[in-house]
């Protein structure tokens, strides 16, 4: 059943977490703002945006056998 939600797929089930993140870091910020800024420091930044880059692209190739 739980396969079925994520269509089989690794990459959907990333997506689906960064989707669920996001929204828990947006209502977060709407409350209150320093709820979210302790947690991230902006030089950490461009290093999550790589390693998610990353990870996105291994889920993507461990799928896809033919890349």
């Amino acid at each position: 059943m739980l396969r079925k939600f994520f269509s089989d797929s690794e990459t959907i089930l990333w997506a689906r977490i960064q989707a669920a993140l996001g929204i828990i870091a947006l209502a977060l910020t709407y409350v209150d703002p320093s709820l979210v800024t302790q947690f991230i420091d902006p030089k950490y930044v461009p290093l999550f945006i790589l390693l998610n880059g990353v990870a996105t692209e291994y889920l993507r190739r461990h799928r896809s056998k033919d890349m």
